[in-house]
């Protein structure tokens, strides 16, 4: 039998795909914001303020590589997600994956606050 036989399964199959692109493109739009924040910290900010930029570029690196980390990850687990779709399985979010975002989100805003306050 062809799944056009079961209208349910095709409309689920279907909205689960969507909702996984649409996870994908999420992943992009955070990295996206990080590389913005990156170039703020990074350039923009040290232009305004005329002091040492040394502490802001080195922040705003850091904002660029959690970008990158997020469209890597996010391009990493869309495949892992599509593979397990074919297979009727689901993939979560693994606890390793939301510690280490955690860790360099927690990292990066306090080498911020320190950049600010300094």
């Amino acid at each position: 039998m062809s799944d056009d036989s079961f209208p349910d399964v095709v409309d689920a199959t279907r909205r689960t795909r969507l909702a996984s692109e649409r996870t994908y493109l999420a992943w992009w739009r955070t990295a996206l914001a990080a590389f913005a924040v990156s170039l703020g910290v990074g350039k923009v900010v040290p232009e305004l303020t005329g002091g040492s930029s040394v502490g802001y570029q080195l922040v705003g690196v850091g904002y660029a590589l959690l970008g990158l980390a997020f469209i890597a990850y996010g391009f990493r687990r869309q495949q892992l997600q599509e593979a397990a779709m074919l297979e009727g399985r689901f993939v979560p979010f693994g606890r390793g994956a939301a510690l280490a975002f955690a860790a360099a989100g927690m990292v990066l805003g306090t080498a911020t606050v320190v950049v600010v306050i300094a």
